[in-house]
């Protein structure tokens, strides 16, 4: 069973956690992680991409010279996919690159990628993140007393507005709630910083 540190916002220890072997513990599937990722990112594209064929551009209905006689080429179309101006053959039309995955696959992918988090000592457990009022100084201060590197994703249990408007301003910082959390978040960001009490839902939801 793995064992992390646990820190305070003035990255202070304050004592440890034990960490569920079948969640934060598992052999890592990086065939599984990089399906869903995959998955994760084809689900985002738009799709919206559209360019006319030749049966949609302007023009071209009278065949330019006659088929015999000219010593030219002969041509039907001056819109013909040859031509300047023409359409463009098999032309990307708008389509949805939406596709779903297994539920297992996902959670095993979940559970490989929280692994990688602690295998790689990328994984940042704080007793709490509260702030009085919105202020992302305070949050810059807290960053850099974890020592949390310039690409942070920050797990909360519930949605925190202060939390939320204190990084918002912060590049290369994004704050999830663990209902949210999805792998590609993880694996994206170098810091993974949790609240003590987010790790028992992800535990809570995995196990």
């Amino acid at each position: 069973m793995p064992k992390v540190n646990v820190y305070n916002m003035l990255g202070e220890q304050v004592g440890d956690i034990e960490l569920k072997d079948d969640i934060f513990g598992i052999e890592v599937n990086q065939h599984v992680v990089y399906e869903v990722v995959k998955n994760q990112l084809a689900n985002k594209r738009q799709g919206t991409q559209s360019v006319k064929t030749r049966a949609e551009v302007r023009g071209g209905g009278r065949k330019p010279w006659r088929q015999k006689g000219t010593g030219r080429a002969r041509q039907g179309s001056i819109r013909a996919p040859h031509w300047t101006g023409g359409g463009v053959s098999f032309a990307p039309k708008p389509r949805d690159y939406s596709y779903s995955v297994p539920k297992k696959v996902k959670r095993l992918a979940m559970k490989s990628a929280l692994t990688s988090k602690v295998e790689n000592n990328e994984i940042i457990v704080v007793d709490e993140l509260s702030f009085d009022i919105p202020k992302t100084k305070d949050m810059v201060q807290v960053l850099n007393k974890l020592n949390a590197s310039k690409k942070a994703l920050i797990v909360t249990a519930e949605k925190n507005e202060n939390v939320i408007r204190s990084s918002k301003n912060i590049p290369n910082v994004q704050t999830t709630i663990v209902n949210n959390l999805n792998v590609y978040d993880i694996l994206k960001y170098d810091s993974f910083i949790i609240t003590k009490e987010a790790v028992k839902k992800v535990e809570e939801v995995y196990a």
